[in-house]
């Protein structure tokens, strides 16, 4: 324990830099993937706005990211990042690649909760003159609600994963913590300790996403 002592700001300052990481990959990656998430909705053969063009172009992109793994997406990501945030390492520029590639995977979890709404509810809305934005905003995304929060909680501990990745390449928090203090010393108190914490930070997020969904859903 006599090291861990000794290393409490450290661990606490890379505990800052998680919870930075995941906020700012949460908000930036929960804006791009809604966004994408609507595009594929309302796109699609039997969407709101078909467009064949739109909904392959999408499809091809989310397709060609989502499955690249995040340890090379980081590599593949790192030029964008230092056009975008000017600098291909560290803390923001880990964040923006989390980010980004959580952006693809909640595209997905939007789409799907949206076309799970139930077409006749969707019919009533265009029965009585509801226009396709009406309708998005005010009937599809309202009951798709509760699912919507439950898949955000879901990408939330997976940023919270991707965190400890990025860590290791540069990017800070408590994944780096746990590797440069814990593992290469052999200082397994030092690296359970950052470990618990994560595992903290997770039952936290997930705790609080299933109450708030139950919440809504329940309305």
């Amino acid at each position: 324990m006599t090291r861990l002592n000794e290393l409490w700001p450290e661990f606490w300052n890379a505990a800052i830099e998680t919870l930075y990481m995941a906020g700012f990959a949460l908000l930036m990656g929960g804006i791009l993937g809604l966004l994408i998430g609507v595009i594929l909705y309302v796109s699609r053969p039997s969407g709101l706005m078909a467009n064949r063009a739109v909904a392959g172009v999408a499809n091809f992109i989310v397709n060609f990211f989502r499955p690249i793994p995040f340890v090379i997406f980081i590599a593949v990501a790192q030029p964008l990042a230092r056009l975008v945030v000017g600098i291909g390492i560290g803390t923001t520029a880990g964040a923006f690649m989390i980010g980004l590639a959580a952006a693809f995977a909640i595209g997905r979890i939007v789409e799907q909760h949206l076309v799970a709404v139930s077409p006749g509810v969707i019919e009533a809305a265009r029965s009585m003159g509801a226009g396709p934005w009406r309708i998005l905003c005010t009937v599809a995304i309202p009951e798709a609600l509760g699912g919507l929060i439950l898949g955000y909680t879901f990408i939330v501990v997976a940023i919270i994963d991707m965190t400890a990745m990025a860590g290791l390449l540069g990017g800070g928090g408590l994944g780096a913590f746990a590797q440069i203090y814990g593992f290469r010393q052999f200082e397994p108190v030092v690296m359970w300790a950052a470990i618990v914490l994560i595992v903290i930070f997770v039952q936290a997020v997930q705790w609080l996403g299933d109450r708030f969904a139950r919440h809504i859903m329940r309305r």
